[in-house]
């Protein structure tokens, strides 16, 4: 069928490449559905791939002009593919011409293009997913699946995708040299070690996340690992104390699931799933969106990576774009941690020219892109499938890019080395880093959250608050680690002044969040302990009072999942953003 004159179509036919036919150039742009609908070629198998129904033309509609029907000026009927009846024809609208007197012709309105949204993101030698959320048509997804590799990691993550809770995905960058054209960077032998790392968090409520960049060189402890080899059978990869991070990948039969679980015992943050790519990922995802832009405060000459840039702004691609986020020589003191920041920049570039109208309303573009991640992506295989893979997409799109925040974990300079080349985490900062992100903390402020927990604020916590000793007050442990009830208790009797507190031992359930549930006449007494404990509005339960050990009327403190330890404060607001050198995924930066 040849398209209407006002659809958006490469024709390939036309170009001459009939034999090897560009998957992007079979993908048309409907303005009449607002859907990216599947052209093939005449002699191509009409694939039943669902989508929106289209209404059959009648014959003198169909009708090619003469040059583009190649002279011979016949009319075409559209014909049903194999297995379809044609639906009946609908009699055309008379032009404003031919409308009988008094009646007047309409236009039939054209329908606004809903460019569909297909999230990006890669950084570095490391790519993030490419998914098609809405090119439309089942068919094609099981296509995109069928490039995904996937890995079995057993139980160092998640064995399915949860839509309404919070994860963490590991996104890994690869130093093996696979791919046409990257035998001759650095090593050529190399295992695949985990050369660029970024553990990514999604918060539960999609108003946020972090990306969270590990060194490469960070020292670690790597646990004994499971893995399935090729022929199905298991072995443990045995761990080892003191070593650098990228180790964790690769050495010894290592594979991504020991990744997982060396970032778990490092920082105490569980990873879900974990996506894997190579060297060939940065340049075949660039030349699929027509390059990257990237800044330099200084002109660029790196021998070693070859990268060359003037001073300013350029666009990137391909070979180019690899040697921007492999290159060490040309930023700061030419370590790894500099690095990290320019692929932390280059990340957060590519991400905003993915949410670019040009990308979006690019059927060429947006198929190229899914074609090239995907065929790029190593996926752990509960996600290996192309539902769960669309589902992250559509969990991934939520998020605003401003309130998407790059940063590395804080580390200092190994104590136990004369000569420094590797890191260790520092020890003020990176466990408070690592709670937040434990805990669902966003690094950003985010405006809606605020204004509905200033509310539940302002509703519960404004009046009169009791003096600590007049607060009656038993304590739960719904979710903490053993021992958090006791902890508490001590804290409040001794260091507090509420005195009338008791350990009731373990709730019935656990829960994600710290509560305190109390009765009408209790409210200034929960005002008191809110105060002292840094409890939320949302935190605070009107409800019943329960009778203590006395039979006294007495307030019920339910440890949850969220709880920090005794003494520390458990509102979002009262934790102090560690002053960390970062950045979120909307601001433009010059690599310097």
């Amino acid at each position: 069928m040849a398209p209407p004159e006002d659809w958006e179509t490469v024709d390939a036919q036309g170009r001459g490449r009939a034999d090897n036919v560009d998957p992007a150039d079979q993908w048309v742009l409907n303005p009449r559905t607002g859907e990216y609908e599947l052209r093939l070629s005449p002699s191509a198998p009409q694939s039943a791939v669902p989508g929106p129904r289209r209404s059959a033309r009648r014959a003198g509609d169909a009708t090619d002009s003469s040059a583009a029907d190649g002279g011979a000026g016949t009319a075409r009927r559209r014909t049903a593919a194999p297995g379809r009846e044609v639906p009946p024809q609908r009699r055309r609208r008379p032009a404003p011409e031919e409308t009988a007197p008094g009646r007047r012709g309409r236009r039939p309105e054209k329908k606004k293009s809903k460019g569909k949204k297909a999230l990006l993101w890669a950084g570095g030698s490391t790519a993030f997913v490419v998914l098609v959320a809405g090119v439309g048509g089942y068919a094609y997804l099981k296509h995109l699946e069928g490039n995904v590799s996937t890995t079995d990691v057993g139980n160092a993550g998640s064995s399915s995708f949860k839509k309404d809770e919070a994860f963490n995905i590991l996104i890994i960058g690869t130093d093996k040299r696979t791919g046409a054209g990257n035998e001759g960077y650095g090593d050529a032998g190399s295992v695949g070690h985990a050369d660029t790392t970024i553990l990514l968090h999604v918060a539960k409520d999609r108003s946020n996340a972090t990306a969270l960049s590990i060194p490469r060189d960070l020292i670690v402890d790597i646990p004994d690992c499971e893995t399935t080899q090729e022929d199905g059978t298991k072995t443990v990869v045995p761990g080892e104390q003191d070593v650098r991070f990228n180790r964790s990948l690769g050495e010894g039969g290592r594979n991504a699931g020991c990744t997982m679980r060396t970032v778990k015992e490092a920082t105490g943050i569980q990873p879900n799933h974990f996506m894997m790519a190579d060297f060939n990922a940065v340049k075949t995802l660039t030349t699929a969106v027509d390059g990257v832009t990237v800044c330099v405060e200084h002109a660029v000459n790196d021998k070693k990576s070859k990268l060359e840039l003037p001073a300013g702004e350029s666009v990137v691609k391909g070979e180019d774009a690899l040697a921007f986020v492999r290159t060490r020589h040309a930023f700061g003191n030419e370590g790894d941690l500099d690095r990290i920041k320019v692929q932390q920049q280059f990340l957060g570039s590519l991400m905003r020219k993915m949410s670019s109208s040009d990308t979006l309303t690019s059927p060429t573009k947006l198929v190229k892109l899914a074609e090239a991640a995907t065929k790029a992506l190593t996926v752990d295989k509960p996600i290996g499938n192309v539902g769960t893979l669309k589902d992250i997409a559509l969990e991934l799109k939520k998020v605003p890019t401003k309130n998407i925040t790059f940063l590395t974990v804080p580390v200092k300079d190994n104590p136990a080395e004369k000569v420094k080349a590797t890191v260790v985490p520092l020890e003020t900062e990176a466990p408070q880093v690592f709670d937040m992100i434990r805990n669902d903390i966003s690094f950003t402020e985010v405006k809606q959250k605020e204004k509905k927990e200033a509310a539940a604020v302002a509703a519960r916590l404004k009046g009169e608050k009791s003096d600590p000793s007049e607060v009656r007050v038993r304590v739960l442990n719904g979710g903490a680690p053993a021992g958090s009830a006791g902890q508490e208790l001590t804290y409040l009797q001794t260091e507090a002044g509420v005195t009338k507190s008791e350990n009731a031992g373990n709730a019935d359930a656990e829960v994600a969040r710290t509560t305190l549930e109390y009765a009408p006449d209790q409210a200034a007494q929960a005002r008191a302990l809110a105060e002292i404990l840094g409890l939320s509005g949302a935190a605070m339960k009107p409800g019943e009072s329960t009778a203590n050990a006395q039979g006294l009327p007495t307030m019920t403190l339910t440890l949850g999942k969220d709880f920090k330890g005794a003494g520390v404060k458990l509102n979002a607001k009262s934790i102090e953003t560690p002053d960390l050198p970062k950045t979120t995924a909307d601001q433009k930066q010059c690599a310097s």
